[in-house]
């Protein structure tokens, strides 16, 4: 009777299912290690035309890359390059962009690619009216609210001319309009471009 129920026993013992497994045996099969990419992994996909995303991805699921150091440098490089723009009562240019706020990212999904921004400026300009017979240096700031991607047929300036004693509220208005006017199409024109090159990255 002892000898069946032993024989019971050591059955039920060889049928028992373990899920976590503590030692590694023979059977077991080899822990997973990291490969470091060659360059025979790197040229096959740069030869791949259907291949978006980086080498790893090779399922083209969901990768998303930062762009916000390229995207900030290109936009502040396109805006300063507008350069010195001139109308009947004078001239004016963008001295610098003094805030360069905002994110720009590139995703893989799917193997389809799809960029997005999103963006708030502060540029600062400075200029010379003709007031009456007079000429006088102007410096102010235009500010472009936030924009996005898609967004650029809808973009609003807002002019802030600086604070001048010798300028008269109606001719601080009058460069409010000039400025507006000038530097609307040019500003569009190249955050259009930059729009472009963010697509071809």
């Amino acid at each position: 009777m002892e000898k069946n129920n032993d024989r019971d026993n050591k059955d039920n013992n060889n049928n028992n299912y373990r899920y976590w497994v503590r030692q590694v045996t023979d059977e077991a099969a080899p822990l997973p290690v990291p490969r470091k990419l060659s360059q025979q992994d790197l040229s096959t996909q740069s030869q791949s035309s259907t291949q978006l995303g980086s080498v790893w991805n090779r399922a083209g699921t969901w990768e998303e890359k930062n762009l916000n150091k390229w995207a900030s440098t290109r936009i502040k490089d396109l805006l300063v390059s507008v350069g010195s723009l001139e109308f009947s009562s004078g001239r004016a240019e963008i001295a610098e962009v003094s805030k360069c706020v905002g994110d720009a990212f590139l995703v893989t999904v799917r193997n389809k690619k799809r960029v997005g921004y999103n963006y708030e400026l502060t540029l600062r300009v400075k200029g010379e009216w003709l007031i009456g017979e007079e000429k006088k240096n102007v410096k102010g700031h235009i500010d472009i609210p936030e924009f996005s991607f898609g967004e650029l047929d809808d973009l609003q300036i807002e002019v802030r001319v600086s604070e001048d004693k010798d300028l008269l509220h109606q001719h601080k208005q009058q460069i409010n309009r000039d400025l507006t006017k000038l530097f609307l199409e040019p500003l569009r024109e190249k955050l259009l471009q930059f729009e472009q090159e963010l697509k071809e990255r």
